[in-house]
Formats: structure tokens, C-alpha cells, sequence
């Protein structure tokens, strides 16, 4: 080398990086294990406390970090990436090590997702071992979170561990190049889980127009035919479930767009790894019994191999793999097995005793289930999926926050009941609980808190609940606070709502919210559900409200929308017209009566709202399930939507007199529908406007079941943008009760590092 330059060889350096996120239980360390093969990388991969723990030195460790965040596992998702430099110690070869001792409370369960390509593709190969395996599951998709019984997350722990590995499944397991490394649902037609009946005779009761029970992953669901009526009817009765949607299953997107239209975002929502029901615009071609009074349908597609197979067998067991991309008609109800409003059964004793009545066979398998989880539910709204239920799939994958703090457990609200724990900078939601009427949803609620504290080895700092003292919530929270003698944080039920929007935005200043629901109380003791707070800090202030309206009944009314629009009329000064627009309510002469005198309850609640605007229009009169009023009101809207000055902004307080008025001279209901909503939507935007006008606040949380509807959910937003203001609408939560468990959570961390915060005032 004649130029005298010393040549400079690349230096071998040790560092360690911890990695956090979904890291656990989806193949990380495989995948890692042969990135470092492939760039000659040496050390070791392990599961630690706080995600993975790598150790690696080499002479090119930044091209070996930017090749594992480059194409990670399917399931996997790096959330954060720290390293520190270590000593080199000249190791050799590259390791995966057991997961280390204490791996338990920040370790991660993956959720449940749905079957793998590579699965679908050798459950229908006959050449395969695991040929038409109803159980067939690797790293990259079936159950995880509905079987794990304690933590770290490793076979032993795990329903699995009923079940040893054959030979050939155990080889796979120990084999780090294969798909099934570690994959804890592993298992054949030799070793695994086994079902009590071939999913041929399922095929057989539903094809004669019977009902099947089927054990699934998170519990049992009641399946029927999609296109008998006479199915239909039965297993709504049999269920006891009056004129609640039910959601079907499809095969593919293809014959998703047989019976509704579907968006790009809309295929892309059904065909996820989560696989929630995606409610649709349907086209009317399904019986109507499916989804009485609605222009909606939810549709999901299969996500277990017995899903699969149960298409297989109703399809008379085509060979190979191209059925499984056609259209095909078939559509089944899917819908969950629980009866009265209890949790969703998940054991084979009690499907078969309470479910005898409802359906004509019951299918189990000896796989027990560890944690429920009904299926998640979302719309796509404004182009962006927001979530209805979060459950299977989603849960327990935790909420990212802004900061840590203390830990804090929220015990949610009376419906759509869930609990959330604040655990340094992220929130754990459980899934949907369900409404806290009946003693074995309690239970449950009580069931999931032990669940979700034992998962984490966290002890809460506080409990927070609702104001409200005669929720089954509020009392077990107050439990709760007494036997781990630690402070308990009431929140008001709208500020919660809205404090989950912030909590899950990082928005850390003030901010002015809207929160549109059915109920919640008031600081006065009255129910609200049309609020304009103003949230800094730990504590709100109440800046305005909805007119309130009469509310005849009490808790009845929100059952019976004619007593809304009654109230509504004696408002009006037309309360002698009660008696004969509502000519069928035998208690209708008695309402007037009471009514006159004035001696009834009132609500500020926008969902009463619409409950009395359906009243007014003849749309609903007798609601069969919370919020079908509101439903069948929105389904009626034909664009574009009729505005006019039917309302009055008084101060804080927002009037809907005028609008009332005339719906209750409207006689067409799609007029009326899309009056109602126009007017709503310009005078809401108006009174955000001149509330951040008066305050100086530019930031507007959105929050309250109201938000599920498509059109305030897309227009308000909008409308707000346009006029200069920032909207914030629940990401990663539902807008409805199933976040008032964050929100409460949230608050209480706050109310914890700021002892001395502003408090609630009316």
C-alpha cells in the first residue's frame, strides 16, 4: 500500500437495548434472533421487566437497529427503543435466553387475533398435518389474552398447559426459525384441544333453520342462519334480545359487498388482525329482522379456524384454497351467547345448562377460557374507524400516555361498564363489562378488577368512581378503597367523558368539552347529558347546558320516548294534545295530568333530546334497547341536512324550543330527521364558538355516546376546524360510557399531584 495510510477497521462495540411495546408473545425474539444471525451479530435476546432486553455487539450494531425496526413481526410494535453502551466481552453466537425472573408486571399479553394467512393456508392443505385442525394457531395470530391465566406469558401459564406437545409440535416450539418458536397456542390434531361434535352437524342445525351454540375464544356465540327470518325471530326470542341489532359473519369483503357498501377504510377495518364487527350501510336485502328500523348492518368476517371450517362444512367441503376468495351468500348470525343481560358465557357446564332453551346444539371443546371478551364493534366515521366496543382484539393492549404517575383505578359507569388502570405512562382498559344490572355482571365487574390488578402486580394509589352512590361501580369502588385504605376520587360523570378524550391526546392545558349522552349527575342533583365544561387541571366548570326538558317517569322515559315528546308538548303549551297523539299509551291521561302540574323531573340530556324529537315524529314511541330512538332517528337522514333558527342561545344555556315546535308539526319523518340534526349540529358549533371566544381556549374535547353518531360526529369537527378551533374526538376508546373508566382514572392520578386543584363547581 503505497500511499503510508494506515487502513481503520470498524470497531467492535457491545450495547444493550431495552425495548418496549408489543414485544412479548408475537415472535420478537426469533425475529431478532435472525436479524443477528444475518448481520453476524452476537449475544442474547430476552424477555425482561420492562419489554425485551437485548445485548448486542458487533460492528455494525446501528444497521443491526435500524434492521429490527425495519419489518417486524406482524403482531409486534416497538414503542420505544433505549440504549446504553456496555463493555465488549468478545462473546460468541447469539442467544434466545428463558424469560428472566420478575418479568411480570410491565410484561405484555398480546390480544387475540385473528388467523394467519400462512394458518388459513395450511388448514385447507390435505397435505398439511395440521389438515382441517380447528385449533392451528402459530406466533402470528389465535388466541392469546382469552387463555392466559397469570403472567409472564409462557405456555405453562396458560390454558395450554392442560395440553402436551406431541413430538412434531414440540419441535417446532423449541426451533427458532420456525413460525411456531415459542407460539404458545401451538398444538395439532395429536396434542391439542379437541371439539365435542364435528362442525358438520353445526352445519346441518343451521342449514334446517336451527340454532348452534359454538365455543369460540373469549366465550360462546349463538349462531344462525343470516337469511331466515323464521331463524332470526327464534333465536331472538330465545335469547330474549328484542329488536337489538344483531351482527353476522361473511367470509370475505367480497360477500361483505353483497349486502352493504363498503368504503376502502371499511375492507381494511373488517379484514385487521382484530376482526371487529364493522357497522356498514346495508342495502336492505337481509331480513330486517336482523337490524329492525336501522340502515345499518355489523358485519364481521371469520377469525378462528372453526369459523372457517363452519363455512367449509356449509359449503359442502370444497377442495383447495379458491373459495375462500369468491363471493359467497351465506351469512350467519354471530352473535354473543348470554341471556338477560348477563356476561358472556364462557364455561361448558353452565352453555350447556343455560343455553338448552336457545339452541338446538351446543359446541364445546376442553380448552378452557381464561378471560372473556365479546367482540369489538366500530363504524367508520369521517373516514376514520371509532371504536363502539373495545374488547377482543384490542384488549389488553394498553393506551400510551403523555406522563407517568401514580397508579389509579377507575370502576367506569353503570353502563357499558369497564374498569381502567393507570400504570406509570400507560392506561390498561379491561373489555367490555356490559351494564351492571344483574349480579353476574357484578360479579364479573369484581372478576375483571382482580384480573386486571393481578396481571400488572400493581396495588392502586386511588379508586376512582362516579358521583353517582348507587351505582354497583361507585359501591365497589368504595370497597375497594376501604380494604387497601387508599383515597377514592368521585368524578362527575361528563367531566370523565371528556378527560378520557384528553388523557388519550396528551392535550396537558385547558380545554373546553361538549358532552352529549344519555345521563349523568349533576351537581345539583339533577341529570345531565348536554354540557359545555371548561377543564383545567383536576377540576371542571359547568360554562352551559341543554334547556332542560320534562322528563316524565324518571328513568322510564328513556325507555319510552312518547313521554319525552309529551313533556315536550306541555313545554309547548299543547299539552291537550297528549292524549290523542299518543292514543295508544293507556297511561297517556294520567301523563297530561301530571304534567300540568308540573311536579316531574328534568333533564339536560341530549340523548332525551332525541328521544323526544323521535317522540314528536312518530319514529319511536317504545324503545326496545338504550338508544334505539336515537338510531332510528339518524337513519332517517337523507342529505343534505335542512338548518334553520330553531334554537336559542341564551348565556350558556342552549335552547331547542323552536326546533321541538316544529317537529311537532312536521308530519314526514326523514324531513323532521334531518331538521333535527342540522339544527343541532349549527347551534353546537355556535355554542363552542362563542365559548372559546369568551375564554380564549381554542381546544374542544368531544365526548358522550352522542359521538357515535355519523353525522355530529363528522360535521362538528369539521365545522369547529373551519371556524379556527382545534376538535379532539376519542382515539382508541369509544366516545360512550365504555371510556368513563379512563376518564375517571385520569382525573384521579390529577387530583393525586395536585392536591390543591380547582374543585367541581355547577
Amino acid at each position: 500500500m503505497g500511499s503510508g495510510h494506515i487502513q481503520a477497521f470498524p470497531a467492535i462495540e457491545r450495547r444493550r437495548l431495552k425495548v418496549r411495546g408489543l414485544v412479548q408473545g408475537v415472535g420478537f425474539r426469533p425475529y431478532v434472533y435472525r436479524c443477528a444471525q444475518q448481520l453476524g451479530i452476537s449475544g442474547f435476546v430476552q424477555n425482561g421487566p420492562d419489554g425485551v432486553v437485548i445485548e448486542a455487539e458487533g460492528i455494525n450494531l446501528d444497521g443491526f437497529i435500524t434492521t429490527l425496526q425495519r419489518e417486524l413481526p406482524p403482531l409486534a410494535r416497538i414503542d420505544q427503543l433505549q440504549e446504553t453502551a456496555l463493555p465488549v466481552l468478545d462473546s460468541e453466537g447469539f442467544a434466545i435466553r428463558e424469560t428472566a425472573a420478575g418479568t411480570l408486571a410491565s410484561a405484555a399479553i398480546p390480544p387475540d387475533t385473528a388467523l394467519c394467512a400462512d394458518c388459513l393456508d395450511e388448514l385447507f392443505d390435505a397435505n398439511n398435518r395440521r389438515y382441517l385442525h380447528p385449533f392451528i394457531a402459530c406466533t402470528n395470530c389465535g388466541p392469546r389474552y382469552t387463555m392466559t391465566r397469570r403472567l409472564p406469558y409462557d405456555r405453562a401459564a396458560t390454558s395450554m398447559a392442560d395440553f402436551d406437545l406431541c413430538g412434531a409440535c414440540g419441535a417446532e416450539y423449541q426451533d427458532p426459525a420456525s413460525r411456531r418458536f415459542h407460539a404458545e397456542p401451538t398444538c395439532c390434531q395429536n396434542c391439542g384441544p379437541r371439539l365435542s361434535h364435528p362442525l358438520s352437524e353445526a352445519a346441518a342445525v343451521i342449514e334446517r333453520g336451527g340454532v348452534v351454540a359454538i365455543k369460540g375464544i373469549g366465550g360462546f356465540h349463538l349462531a344462525c342462519d343470516g337469511r331466515n327470518p323464521e331463524a332470526i325471530t327464534r333465536l331472538r326470542q330465545n335469547k330474549r334480545r328484542d329488536g337489538k341489532p344483531f351482527a353476522v359473519m361473511v367470509l370475505n369483503t367480497e360477500s361483505a359487498a353483497l349486502y352493504a357498501s363498503l368504503t376502502e377504510v371499511e375492507r381494511d377495518c373488517l379484514q385487521r388482525p382484530e376482526r371487529p364487527v364493522v357497522v356498514l350501510e346495508g342495502d336492505g336485502t337481509l331480513p330486517r329482522e336482523l337490524s329492525p328500523g336501522l340502515d345499518s348492518l355489523g358485519v364481521l368476517l371469520p377469525y378462528t379456524a372453526m369459523h372457517y371450517l363452519l363455512f367449509h362444512a356449509l359449503l359442502n367441503e370444497p377442495e383447495g384454497m379458491a373459495w375462500l376468495e369468491q363471493s359467497q351468500d351465506i351469512v350467519l348470525v354471530m352473535t354473543s351467547a348470554n341471556l338477560s343481560g348477563d356476561p358472556l358465557i364462557i364455561d361448558n357446564r353452565e352453555a350447556r345448562e343455560q343455553l338448552a332453551g336457545a339452541a338446538d346444539l351446543v359446541i364445546d371443546h376442553d380448552r378452557e377460557i381464561s378471560a372473556r371478551a365479546d367482540d369489538s364493534v366500530l363504524r367508520v366515521i369521517d373516514g376514520e374507524p371509532r371504536l363502539i366496543r373495545r374488547a377482543r382484539g384490542y384488549v389488553p393492549t394498553a393506551i400510551p400516555l403523555a406522563k407517568a404517575g401514580p397508579a389509579v383505578l377507575g370502576l367506569g359507569a353503570h353502563l357499558k361498564n369497564t374498569v381502567t388502570l393507570l400504570r406509570e405512562q400507560q392506561a390498561w382498559l379491561s373489555p367490555h363489562i356490559g351494564n351492571l344490572d344483574t349480579p353476574a355482571t357484578v360479579r364479573f365487574q369484581r372478576e375483571s378488577v382482580e384480573q386486571l390488578l393481578a396481571m400488572l402486580e400493581t396495588r392502586p394509589e386511588a379508586m376512582a368512581c362516579d358521583w353517582h352512590r348507587d351505582y354497583a361501580a361507585t359501591r365497589l369502588a368504595e370497597q375497594l378503597a376501604e380494604e387497601c385504605q387508599v383515597p377514592l376520587v368521585r368524578v362527575q360523570h361528563h367531566h370523565a367523558h371528556l378527560a378520557a378524550v384528553l388523557a388519550v391526546s396528551g392535550h396537558e392545558g385547558p380545554a373546553l368539552g361538549i358532552a352529549l349522552d344519555g345521563h349523568g349527575l349533576g351537581a345539583d342533583g339533577e341529570a345531565w347529558g348536554g354540557e359545555l365544561m371548561q377543564l383545567e387541571g383536576s377540576g371542571f366548570q359547568r360554562l352551559g347546558h341543554l334547556a332542560p326538558i320534562p322528563m316524565a317517569g324518571g328513568d322510564r322515559a328513556a325507555r319510552e320516548p312518547w313521554r319525552l315528546a309529551a313533556g315536550v308538548l306541555q313545554q309547548l303549551g299543547r299539552g291537550h294534545e297528549i292524549e290523542t297523539r299518543f292514543a295508544d299509551e293507556p297511561l297517556a291521561p294520567a301523563l297530561m295530568s301530571l304534567l300540568a302540574e308540573g311536579d316531574v323531573p328534568t333533564t339536560s340530556a341530549a340523548g332525551r333530546l332525541f328521544d323526544a324529537a323521535a317522540g314528536l315524529l312518530g319514529v319511536n314511541t317504545r324503545a326496545a334497547y338504550e338508544g334505539e330512538a336515537p338510531m332510528q332517528l339518524e337513519s332517517l337522514v337523507k342529505a343534505p341536512l335542512v338548518l334553520n333558527d330553531g334554537y336559542a342561545l341564551e348565556g350558556g344555556r342552549l335552547d331547542f324550543t323552536p326546533l321541538l315546535a316544529a317537529l311537532a308539526d312536521c308530519d314526514d319523518p326523514v324531513t323532521g330527521a334531518s331538521l333535527f340534526h342540522g339544527t343541532l349540529i349549527e347551534a353546537l358549533v355556535r355554542w363552542a364558538a362563542h365559548a372559546a371566544e369568551t375564554t380564549g381556549i381554542d381546544t374542544v374535547a368531544l365526548a358522550g355516546g352522542c359521538f357515535l353518531n355519523r353525522y355530529l360526529a363528522t360535521h362538528i369537527p369539521d365545522r369547529l376546524r373551519r371556524a379556527g378551533l382545534i376538535p379532539l374526538l376519542p382515539a382508541s376508546m369509544p366516545p360512550n360510557d365504555g371510556s368513563i373508566s379512563l376518564g375517571q382514572a385520569w382525573i384521579g392520578r390529577r387530583r393525586l399531584l395536585e392536591p390543591v386543584s380547582a374543585q367541581e363547581v355547577s
